[in-house]
């Protein structure tokens, strides 16, 4: 059952992404999109609260601003690569977090360095490079440094969140702090623009969107909660393919065989740092109930984005 979770999420977190693209296509902006990501978890999460009378009050406002300020970010770059590059594109973009976290221990892990952390970064480096040389215009170049600064951005988010968990924050107020942020950027960003949307086929691509997220995002909850974080994290790549056979099917993308051998070797690299960050983690606690860092919370409004 929690593979089955995972995958549900995965599917979903794919669907959205193409949510995303129908969207921007049909004309919605990206502050459109963004609050419609939102409003769905908003809704559901601030009910569940108000009707099992938790409190909505954080435990730490300074961990849940930079949490927000680094999610809404990558959230914000995550989307404008979606909307401008080919759904395997973007959605590989966004999920190079682990590799910047292996990068960021490779750099000032000080112990936590070793061979295997090397190898994970050169592999997702050549794998970047394999998604990137055959598959970017010369007029997408800015949306594929987006896709890139997404992942980074979104890499923050999740040690931010790790520190959360630590402090006993609850998953459901993480999330619905981090919605009711990203509707309020998305309401910001259309006093900004004005309100463009009136087509009811882009309303209903938008309700889509934010309907899929939510259901990733319960997904997810629900999959990190039954058993193994490792498998759970690992099978998280499984939003690549599914993304991909969806560009398929919708959009006729066909990738490059260098293409996919730089979505595998994305998917391999962060599967090498899940695992190298779990081994680790197992050893200190000398037991075999440690989580890895950024896992066990639900994130990749992946979004992460």
């Amino acid at each position: 059952m929690q593979s089955l979770w995972m995958l549900l999420a995965c599917a979903m977190f794919a669907m959205m992404g193409a949510f995303v693209k129908v969207s921007a296509d049909l004309g919605a902006t990206l502050p459109e999109i963004v609050l419609f990501r939102g409003i769905p978890s908003v809704l559901v999460l601030y009910g569940w609260a108000r009707y099992t009378r938790r409190t909505i009050r954080p435990s730490s406002w300074r961990l849940h601003i930079w949490r927000n300020l680094s999610g809404i970010t990558s959230m914000w770059l995550g989307f404008f690569a979606l909307a401008h590059l080919a759904l395997p594109t973007a959605v590989s973009l966004n999920y190079t977090a682990p590799l910047f976290i292996a990068g960021w221990l490779l750099f000032f892990g000080g112990a936590q360095r070793d061979p295997m952390r090397v190898l994970a970064v050169l592999a997702g480096f050549l794998g970047v490079l394999g998604v990137l040389r055959p598959s970017i215009e010369h007029d997408q170049w800015l949306a594929a440094l987006m896709g890139l600064g997404a992942g980074g951005l979104a890499a923050i988010a999740m040690m931010q969140i790790r520190q959360l968990g630590q402090i006993g924050e609850p998953e459901w107020r993480t999330v619905l702090l981090f919605s009711l942020g990203v509707c309020f950027s998305g309401v910001v960003g259309i006093a900004l623009q004005g309100w463009r949307t009136s087509d009811p086929l882009v309303l209903l691509a938008l309700i889509g969107l934010g309907s899929a997220g939510l259901v990733g995002q319960l997904a997810m909850t629900r999959a990190f909660g039954l058993g193994s974080t490792l498998l759970t994290a690992a099978l998280q790549y499984m939003t690549i393919i599914f993304a991909a056979l969806i560009g398929v099917l919708f959009w006729g993308d066909r990738p490059t065989p260098l293409a996919w051998a730089g979505m595998a070797l994305i998917i391999g690299s962060g599967l090498l740092s899940v695992w190298r960050t779990y081994t680790e983690a197992r050893a200190l606690r000398g037991d075999g109930a440690a989580r890895p860092e950024g896992a066990g919370i639900p994130t990749k409004e992946v979004n992460p984005s």
